[in-house]
């Protein structure tokens, strides 16, 4: 059911946002290392939830070392450096998924080639891609340089990328493996992939990260090394993104990537879930309470793309809970971070 929710309190939000965006972030710890790992094509989650994160980098709770491409799609390099650019992040290295990946069309990404009255780009962008990286070498370089136990990845796409890396053979930038690159680099993978509670009476309900590569997540599933947190299609669909926000949270920017994203998938008064959204919140802040975990266990992808968890005692893998209390404020947290105005102080 679409719901819709009264325009004050999102005003008074968003003034209050404002004032914290710019505020002198206080982070509490090292910011969080971050890689996001995205199929950012089909829907507009993917946009909001990498707008999340530079909000989230502005306020020194993350730094977004990387951003790999799950699908293929010649937009979606430079559409994710456009995203990065408006935010003034556009040196953020960009890996893309190349012949492996899922062939996917696009609602909102030809926006990148748009221009405006004066014939410039609505949407500037640096992406080059005759000098573009493979996504696995990149999270190689990218884990390689960091400590150990320190990288957190938010999947929100098809498992297609981590799957490979998990394949990959020592190379220049690594002598080890990729699972073993993993092991010792990765702390967590916070990911958006499979459903586990009953979707619409079906029990066995396919969600789409996980059927358009089964095989991937069947193997990311089985052989990652390190803890997985899931957030299943329940989830986001609890939280839909208020229509109202895009329709007044955004106009600081004439052109803003978020809005117009939103726009072109669903134009409001339709409210969007926010499942991407959810899995880079709690990658990032795990420890604010947004949500419950399940007790620790393992997931299995069946050959119909449907998620089983299994309790266990010791297991690597856990989903997402979320208690009806929390929705306001969980909602809120998505809000306020997705509309958040860039910071313009360097990296």
């Amino acid at each position: 059911m679409t719901r819709f929710f009264e325009p004050s309190i999102f005003v008074a939000a968003a003034l209050i946002g404002v004032l914290i965006a710019h505020a002198a972030p206080c982070p509490a710890s090292e910011p969080v290392r971050l890689i996001f790992d995205t199929d950012i094509c089909g829907d507009c989650d993917d946009v909001l939830a990498l707008g999340m994160i530079h909000a989230l980098e502005s306020r020194g709770q993350c730094r977004l070392l990387a951003v790999t491409i799950t699908v293929t799609n010649p937009l979606a390099g430079p559409f994710v450096s456009a995203v990065n650019s408006f935010y003034g992040r556009g040196d953020i290295p960009i890996g893309v998924v190349g012949p492996r990946g899922v062939s996917e069309q696009s609602a909102f990404l030809a926006l990148v080639e748009e221009k405006d009255r004066a014939g410039k780009p609505r949407f500037p962008h640096h992406y080059d891609a005759s000098a573009s990286h493979d996504a696995v070498d990149l999270l190689r370089k990218t884990l390689a340089a960091q400590p150990d136990g320190s990288v957190v990845i938010a999947q929100v796409g098809f498992s297609t990328n981590l799957a490979a890396l998990l394949a990959s053979k020592p190379d220049a930038h690594s002598p080890l493996t990729g699972k073993e690159l993993a092991a010792k680099k990765v702390r967590l993978v916070s990911l958006m992939a499979g459903a586990f509670q009953a979707i619409d009476g079906n029990a066995r309900y396919g969600e789409y990260n996980i059927v358009r590569d089964i095989p991937a997540a069947q193997a990311l599933a089985r052989d990652w090394p390190t803890p997985l947190v899931f957030s299943g299609f329940e989830i986001g669909i609890a939280l839909p993104y208020p229509a109202v926000s895009i329709e007044r949270d955004y106009v600081y920017a004439a052109n803003h990537p978020l809005e117009a994203a939103y726009r072109r998938r669903n134009p409001p008064p339709h409210n969007r879930p926010t499942w991407d959204l959810t899995s880079v919140l709690h990658a990032v802040q795990p420890d604010r309470g947004y949500f419950d975990l399940s007790q620790p266990g393992a997931v299995t992808v069946a050959a119909d793309g449907a998620t089983h968890f299994e309790p266990a005692a010791g297991g690597k893998h856990r989903y997402l809970i979320l208690k009806p209390a929390e929705r306001p404020r969980v909602l809120e947290a998505l809000v306020q971070l997705s509309s958040q105005p860039p910071d313009s102080r360097p990296r």
